[in-house]
C-alpha cells in the first residue's frame, strides 16, 4: 500500500496557518506528501523547504485571481495537488488541520483494511472545531462534525470548492463518495488564530467566493454551542497554541442570526430524536 498526502497553501505564514504542524503531523504514516505552494507574499515556501523529509514533493502554482465564483479556485488548487499524487490513497490535509499522534496507527490501519474493498471510495474523520482558544470548541449541526479527508486515488473525483469531493460516475453529474469511518479525529485550529490574522485572511480570500469582506469578531457567536475541550491536543501543535485558560466567552448581548436560531432548533431535534443533523459530504457504508 502506498499513501499520498497532499495540500495547497498560499501566504500560510502571514495568515496564521499552523501549516508546518499540519504537514508534520501525518508525515510518519504517508509515503509522499505533495504540497502545492501558491505564489506568496511571505516565507511560506522557505518554511516548507526547511522541513527535512524526502517524502515532501513541492509543486508551484499561481492562482487565477479572476476565478471568483463560490471558491472554485480552492477546488482548482486542491486538485492540482491531488492529481500529482501517486499513492493508492490520497490524504487531504488542510493547512489548519492537525492529527493526533495517538491516532496515526488507527488511520494507517483503516487505509490498509479497506485497500482491497473497491466499494470504499473515501475515509471519514470526526472533527473538533476549536473556537476562540484551545480550550473551547463548537458543537453544532451548523459546523460539520465529520468529513471525508482520504479518497481512493483511482476514483474519478473532483472538489468544487476545496472542502469536499464529488465522484463522477458519468461526465454529467457528481455524487458524494461512499465511505467508512477511520475512528480518528481531525483537530481543526483555524478559528484559534488571532482575530487580526483571521480578518486578514478574510480580506484576502473573500473575493474568491464572490463575497464582500465583513469584519470578524470572535465574540459574536452563540455561547450555547461552545463547549469545553477536555481531551489532549496533538503534541506537535502545543507550542503554537495561544496560552489562555478557561472556556471562551462571547458577547452576552449578542443577538443570534436567523441561521443560528435554525441551528438551535436542529440541536433540540437532535436531542429529542437521538439523531445527528450536520451536513454530510459522503455516504457512509458498512
Amino acid at each position: 500500500m502506498k499513501v499520498s498526502a497532499f495540500t495547497f497553501i498560499k501566504n500560510g505564514q502571514v495568515l496564521g496557518y499552523p501549516f508546518l504542524q499540519s504537514i508534520k503531523s501525518v508525515l510518519p504514516i504517508v509515503d509522499e506528501f505533495v504540497i502545492n505552494v501558491g505564489e506568496s507574499e511571505d516565507d511560506t515556501l522557505a518554511l516548507i523547504e526547511s522541513i527535512s523529509s524526502a517524502k515532501i514533493r513541492i509543486i508551484y502554482s499561481k492562482w487565477n485571481d479572476s476565478m471568483q465564483d463560490r471558491g472554485f479556485v480552492y477546488g482548482q488548487q486542491k486538485m492540482i495537488a491531488q492529481y500529482n499524487c501517486t499513492g493508492d490513497w490520497a490524504f487531504y490535509v488542510e493547512g489548519d488541520e492537525v492529527y493526533h499522534e495517538n491516532d496515526l496507527e488507527k488511520i494507517r490501519e483503516s487505509m490498509k483494511v479497506n485497500l482491497n474493498d473497491q466499494n470504499v471510495e473515501a475515509l471519514v474523520f470526526d472533527f473538533i472545531h476549536f473556537y476562540g482558544n484551545s480550550n473551547s470548541y463548537i458543537n453544532s449541526p451548523g459546523w460539520y462534525r465529520s468529513e471525508a479527508r482520504i479518497i481512493r486515488n483511482s476514483v474519478r473525483s473532483y472538489a468544487p470548492d476545496g472542502l469536499f469531493w464529488l465522484v463522477l460516475d458519468s461526465n454529467k453529474e457528481g455524487r458524494y463518495p461512499k465511505a467508512r469511518h477511520t475512528g480518528a479525529i481531525c483537530y481543526h485550529y483555524g478559528w484559534v488564530r488571532s482575530e487580526e490574522q483571521m480578518n486578514l485572511k478574510s480580506k484576502k480570500v473573500k473575493k474568491y467566493w464572490g463575497e464582500n469582506y465583513e469584519k470578524i469578531d470572535y465574540s459574536q457567536m452563540d455561547q450555547s454551542i461552545i463547549e469545553e475541550f477536555k481531551g489532549t491536543h496533538p503534541e506537535i501543535i502545543k507550542n503554537w497554541l495561544p496560552k489562555e485558560s478557561g472556556i471562551f466567552k462571547t458577547n452576552a448581548n449578542y443577538k443570534l442570526t436567523k441561521k443560528q436560531k435554525k441551528h438551535q432548533l436542529m440541536i433540540k431535534l437532535e436531542k429529542f430524536f437521538g439523531i445527528e443533523l450536520s451536513k454530510k459530504h459522503y455516504k457512509l457504508i458498512r
